[in-house]
């Protein structure tokens, strides 16, 4: 190799408050060899400063034209793709997510590689790189400030009308403190009547899961099981207390058949055979936090006809679902789209199955913020940085013009490769359909 491969960064553009990088100035300076130099595109809202990046010995520039291999975060637009070259990003195609198939086909006519960091695994499908943890982290600490903002519209003060939105904070370190304040005064002084106790119950048990009880574990909280939770004298609880409670597949969903047990690899190999089974926690809990995958196969965690139901028989405990995971018209069927982080939660009519932006209105509020780790933009950038590291140089000087089967990269790295000099790689032939 007689030239150095050029790695570019590319500024992020989907959403105005985007602000994460693939690809952290520290480790820039690390990787910068014989063999490979970095171009940054100019970002004037990027957490990291272009200066950090010249500081580590990147280039700055405008146009990534000179780049072979392009990293970025989330989608890129159509006009952005060059002939030949390997980006590797959030694709969303993976489902066949009709809003990202043009994308795909330009890249296939362009002959470009795809590497989608959300199918780099290990051996046993575990995800490699991945944000995950602070979606759990941002949309805990904003499901907090929305019960606080909700209450305080209905004229009720409590401790968590202190907390703010998770990206107003200058760390995760500052927010988590102002979350232990909060529960600091709920120890000592309780809830009021008529919101205490209140209950968290958290969809699955992954990084996004563990992410939002790392911040619900700040308040004084105790965990019960999903059982316990049906059981709970709520009436008499303790007012200075919070109830976390997880819910797992088997809680979740329960066979069509009423003599069938649930049987986890059942589940997943015939989710058609399994109904809803969630409802009856549903009215014991004061916020929901859904931080578990879901696609169209299985059953929906909350629906509208259900919500329909619950209020029409006066306002429920429910006061806020976070939906993380942020699938719109999904597990959570309410959620009618992505919210961004300048206008992050909408309250849901069960009776009119209408949406008003904002905290004001019957119903139940919904955070549906669709890039949740962008309001922890440094500390996400950092970790997702720390785990890309040992796979960015093994990426940028790979041979792209042999044929697959020769091609030479890290297993977990191939088969997250989409596309290959344009086409579907046999991994993802399934995509075909889609397009």
């Amino acid at each position: 190799m007689t030239m150095k491969e050029i790695v570019g960064i590319r500024h992020e553009d989907k959403y105005e408050m985007e602000r994460r990088v693939a690809i952290v100035p520290q480790h820039i300076s690390k990787l910068i060899d014989s063999e490979l130099g970095f171009h940054v595109q100019h970002s004037q809202k990027r957490i990291f400063h272009d200066e950090a990046f010249e500081q580590a010995g990147a280039t700055i520039v405008h146009s990534l034209e000179q780049a072979s291999v392009v990293f970025g975060v989330k989608e890129m637009p159509i006009s952005f793709f060059e002939e030949g070259k390997t980006y590797v990003f959030f694709s969303h195609v993976i489902k066949g997510q009709s809003y990202n198939m043009p994308m795909l086909k330009a890249m296939m006519e362009k002959k470009c590689q795809l590497i989608d960091y959300e199918k780099i695994e290990n051996s046993e499908g575990k995800r490699l790189i991945f944000f995950g943890r602070f979606a759990g982290l941002a949309g805990m600490i904003n499901s907090l400030w929305s019960l606080g903002q909700r209450l305080q519209m209905k004229g009720i003060e409590t401790p968590f009308t202190d907390i703010r939105q998770a990206h107003t904070y200058q760390s995760l370190q500052e927010a988590s403190e102002a979350v232990s304040k909060a529960g600091q005064l709920i120890a000592k002084n309780g809830l009021p009547h008529g919101v205490a106790p209140v209950i968290i119950g958290f969809t699955g048990y992954g990084n996004v899961s563990k992410g939002a009880q790392e911040i619900a574990n700040l308040l004084p909280s105790i965990e019960i099981t999903p059982e316990q939770l049906l059981h709970l004298d709520q009436k008499n609880a303790p007012r200075n207390l919070i109830y976390k409670v997880v819910f797992k597949e088997a809680d979740i969903s329960a066979s069509i058949e009423p003599s069938s047990h649930f049987d986890l690899a059942h589940y997943y190999a015939h989710p058609e055979a399994y109904r809803n089974n969630f409802e009856r926690f549903i009215p014991q809990m004061t916020i929901l936090m859904n931080c578990m995958y879901w696609d169209k196969r299985y059953p929906r965690i909350v629906t509208k006809d259900f919500l329909a139901e619950l209020f029409k028989n006066g306002t429920p405990k429910l006061e806020v679902i976070g939906d993380v995971t942020c699938d719109p018209d999904g597990s959570i069927e309410c959620t009618h789209k992505g919210t961004e982080i300048e206008d992050p939660v909408f309250v849901y009519n069960p009776h009119k199955r209408s949406y008003e932006m904002g905290f004001e209105g019957e119903g139940v509020l919904v955070m549906a913020v669709d890039i949740l780790p962008s309001e922890l933009p440094r500390e996400s950038s950092m970790a997702f940085s720390d785990a890309l590291f040992r796979y960015v140089k093994a990426i940028a000087v790979a041979d792209y013009q042999v044929p697959f089967e020769q091609l030479r990269l890290p297993d977990s790295i191939k088969n997250a490769l989409i596309l290959y000099q344009g086409k579907l790689t046999p991994n993802y032939q399934y995509l075909q359909k889609y397009l």
